[in-house]
């Protein structure tokens, strides 16, 4: 019997436990190891940062439902992780076996980055559920005291779609409470352009979204590289297309929320040989560790490379369609090793796809292959993404309560774009 160990229970880590467990049935062991002893669908925290979400609508109990699936819980803190060993180190000294490990623990928040960043710090983050719910916080406080309004991605962030999102929602919150006219929005981001989205722009990206932040009177900087936050107010150094100085800014605000830089978690980090110097892990095309063969990975703690380079660092995006094949692959990899004694053939796509809700309306894209040149480049907006990123949300609960590996994106997302779903040379 072959005991793999899922550690991280995140958008990518609790539909990978699934499919592998299907994949390998009841002769085999699956545990899931998370921090939490809940399951947080992250995409909604920009809801739940304007008070549009409750946490619980959003939200599950891990263990009740891997348990209806016969998959282990460990509910800790993995400190270290010895490859060499095949174990485990949780913060309380358990030790946990396995034969197999699929790493899915998202990223580090690197705040530390930026002097004054991060909810330690003076500006919000809705990058986990506990920075949305500070953050709705600081959006009461800010709606009993209108003042300006920073939001954006710090130098080497690398998801840009929720401050984009974040941006039109707290626009069309402020609207509602009849207080707009009181709040100045500067949208600063690393992004050398409006739209860029890390991927190089999709479309009309850019011009469709500079339409959004000036019909909603949001001005904006780009190619910015934040110096230092500090109480009420944001230094920013400004760069032109060669990475000098252009222009130096100084913005005061009342409520700020900038997506930090992303690294590796530490436990993952630490293991020598198996991530770059971020700490994102190195895989192959099968999402396998070339130094460890036991060790799988995916979803946003995977080593991408830039689509190209920037004055300002940005990174590139895992969007959920990507995560979404990664695990699958990961599945049926693990399949081929364990019960047919064959080498992993499966490969995730690195095709992106993204439901971006703007309050009210919306933005989808889909890049095809994500760098470019593409197959199919699209983007479009209208109310319909609004009410189809409202679905999806259901879906994706629907999917973590019943445990079943239908393929979301393929299914429902790639459905509602009128797009039909992808030859399998594209994901091979």
């Amino acid at each position: 019997m072959a005991k793999v160990v899922v550690l991280g229970a995140g958008t990518g880590g609790m539909p990978a436990a699934y499919e592998i467990k299907e994949a390998l049935g009841t002769d085999h062991e699956v545990l899931m190891v998370n921090e939490r002893e809940n399951f947080c669908f992250v995409p909604s925290n920009p809801w739940i940062a304007v008070g549009w979400r409750a946490p619980e609508a959003i939200t599950l109990p891990i263990e009740k439902y891997l348990s209806k699936k016969h998959i282990g819980f460990v509910c800790a803190r993995v400190d270290q992780i010895n490859a060499k060993q095949n174990q485990l180190i949780t913060h309380d000294n358990q030790i946990i076996d396995y034969d197999y490990l699929v790493i899915a623990t998202g990223p580090k928040l690197a705040f530390e980055n930026i002097k004054g960043a991060g909810p330690q710090g003076f500006t919000q983050s809705v990058c986990t559920l506990d920075h949305a719910l500070t953050c709705q916080a600081d959006v009461e406080k800010l709606k009993k005291n209108p003042g300006p309004v920073i939001v954006g991605a710090f130098q080497g962030a690398s998801c840009f779609g929720p401050a984009y999102e974040y941006a039109f929602i707290l626009d069309k919150a402020l609207r509602d409470a009849k207080i707009r006219h009181k709040v100045p929005m500067h949208y600063v981001t690393s992004e050398p352009y409006i739209g860029h989205l890390g991927l190089g722009g999709v479309g009309d990206s850019k011009s469709m979204l500079e339409s959004e932040l000036r019909h909603r009177n949001i001005k904006w900087i780009c190619n910015a590289n934040v110096d230092e936050v500090q109480q009420g107010k944001m230094l920013i150094s400004e760069l032109n297309r060669k990475g000098e100085l252009d222009l130096s800014h100084q913005l005061d605000f009342s409520h700020a929320m900038l997506i930090p830089p992303f690294s590796g978690v530490d436990a993952v980090k630490n293991v020598e040989g198996l991530c770059n110097p971020k700490g994102f892990v190195i895989t192959d095309e099968h999402q396998r560790s070339p130094t460890f063969p036991n060790i799988f990975s995916g979803g946003v703690c995977v080593a991408i490379p830039p689509v190209e380079v920037t004055p300002v660092p940005t990174g590139t995006p895992k969007t959920g369609y990507m995560i979404e094949s990664m695990m699958t692959a990961i599945a049926h990899n693990l399949k081929a090793i364990i019960i047919d004694n064959q080498p992993p053939h499966s490969k995730g796509t690195w095709n992106a796809i993204c439901l971006a809700d703007m309050g009210d309306t919306g933005a989808a894209f889909v890049a095809i292959p994500q760098i470019p040149p593409r197959n199919v480049t699209w983007f479009k907006q209208g109310k319909w993404v609004h009410y189809a990123k409202v679905a999806f949300e259901k879906y994706f609960l629907r999917k973590m309560k019943t445990g079943t590996s239908e393929p979301i994106y393929e299914k429902y997302v790639l459905k509602a774009l009128g797009i039909e779903r992808l030859e399998p040379e594209d994901k091979e």
